[in-house]
């Protein structure tokens, strides 16, 4: 549909409810008369009924509160009907009366798409990738009869998957731009753990590495959308139905034939552009997340640790000021925290600076000096142990093996827990924990605090 003729369709004042003061109240109601006729034949239920239900709702004490001037003075039973009247007003439903003079309530068709999706929105639905994908991969291994009809809900299905990928992908970056947000280590592990993992990892990421991964349906899939390109029985049959679906003629069906089929087969070709920018963004994220931990974890006495405390220091006063940071000038502190002048009585113009006359370059032999073998080593020992360092999923792996022994199964609050780096490295059992090459799995308990480390304490169980 184009964004002209959109209004011709949906009333222009529809969406006043949900953006007037009063719209828990139209939502919550708009929820419940969407509630009793889903559960009918049909959307059509009679005004009496829906009225009653509204004027429940308005008499339990847990009730959002109307705000409009119109239903200050009315009882449930008039704020009930004075709401029927405005959804009518809006074009979110129609009243109608029966032969038996009986007024019956039904939601708009467009009301019922746009309500049903704002539901999945609230449930927090996540997509489904595998069901488009696994879709299209039988879509183009059928033998129908009906070919046009199955090659647009090709197209469809095409179209929902790469949707579905690219706001993943939107979705990541959000959470990225999030990270500045959290000041302490239990907002970033809150956010990395409970959110993160749990809504993007779980839920769709893993799963597209795994059930959902594209390599196993897209050769397939592309080899017999081109083979169907080449086929002249295929395109002229597709483009007869779709000519007789569209009304239009068949050289422009087989037009949209050609084009459908295309469009298709470069979706899944270039499918991995998308999904290279989804990974890159996961590891970017839990990468920025465990290292601005890392970061506050940090407190030395060295000039790294300092400069910490001075911008920590400078975000609080800003954030208990709900200062902007043009006014970072206006904290106290910052007058004796450093001070650089010029001195009165001696500038740069003031220095003499001689002109360099020309002088006679003389090249030098170059000397071959042999390495210093100590020097060597202990460069090469720092090496070693700056990559000892290096926290990667097989060294966590093993770190797990070796802590568990001979058990089946653990709590992370059983790990060590001494320093800093060991509250790191539960960090990463939980994180590697969601990737199947791993010898266990993790599951999450109950918030617990061990030795000044407070967090979400998860089983760990060999596989």
């Amino acid at each position: 549909m184009s964004e002209n003729n959109i209004f011709q369709v949906i009333p222009t004042n529809f969406f006043v409810p949900l953006g007037s003061p009063s719209r828990i109240v139209y939502w919550e109601c708009i929820c419940k008369l969407f509630s009793v006729m889903n559960h009918q034949l049909s959307f059509g239920v009679e005004r009496d009924i829906l009225a009653d239900e509204l004027q429940y709702y308005f008499e339990q004490t847990n009730a959002a509160q109307i705000m409009e001037e119109e239903f200050s003075e009315a009882d449930s039973r008039g704020k009930a009907n004075g709401i029927l009247r405005r959804l009518e007003f809006y074009g979110w439903i129609e009243i109608e009366t029966d032969k038996s003079y009986v007024q019956r309530v039904n939601f708009k068709e467009y009301a019922v798409r746009i309500i049903k999706t704002l539901l999945e929105i609230a449930d927090g639905k996540q997509i489904e990738y595998q069901g488009y994908i696994y879709t299209v991969y039988s879509l183009v291994r059928s033998k129908t009869d009906n070919p046009g009809i199955v090659l647009m809900q090709i197209m469809e299905n095409t179209d929902l998957l790469i949707t579905g990928l690219k706001n993943l992908n939107s979705s990541i970056k959000h959470y990225i731009d999030d990270l500045t947000k959290h000041k302490t280590v239990a907002e970033i592990m809150e956010a990395l753990f409970n959110d993160y993992i749990t809504n993007v990892v779980d839920k769709a990421y893993h799963r597209l590495l795994t059930s959902d991964n594209v390599s196993k349906f897209r050769p397939e899939i592309i080899e017999r959308l081109e083979s169907k390109s080449r086929s002249h029985s295929y395109m002229k049959k597709a483009a007869a139905e779709i000519a007789s679906l569209q009304e239009i003629s068949e050289e422009e069906a087989k037009e949209i034939v050609y084009q459908n089929l295309h469009e298709v087969i470069e979706a899944f070709r270039s499918m991995d552009d998308i999904l290279n920018e989804i990974n890159q963004k996961n590891t970017q994220y839990q990468r920025a997340a465990i290292n601005r931990a890392k970061f506050l974890l940090t407190g030395n006495e060295d000039i790294r640790g300092q400069l910490k405390e001075i911008l920590l220091g400078i975000s609080e006063k800003l954030n208990e000021g709900a200062m902007d940071l043009g006014s970072i000038y206006e904290i106290d502190f910052l007058e004796n925290l450093a001070r650089m002048y010029t001195c009165s009585f001696l500038d740069e113009s003031s220095l003499y600076s001689p002109a360099a006359g020309k002088k006679e370059f003389t090249p030098k032999a170059i000397v071959h000096s042999k390495p210093d073998d100590i020097r060597q080593q202990e460069k090469l020992q720092k090496m070693m142990e700056k990559l000892q360092k290096i926290l990667t999923p097989e060294k966590m792996n093993q770190y797990v093996i070796d802590q568990m022994g001979g058990q089946k199964k653990m709590l992370a609050t059983e790990f060590p827990l001494e320093t800093v780096d060991d509250f790191v490295k539960i960090i990463y059992i939980r994180l590697y924990g969601q990737r199947k090459n791993m010898e266990y799995t993790v599951k999450i308990l109950k918030e617990r605090e061990v030795k000044g480390f407070a967090f979400k304490d998860f089983e760990i169980r060999r596989k």
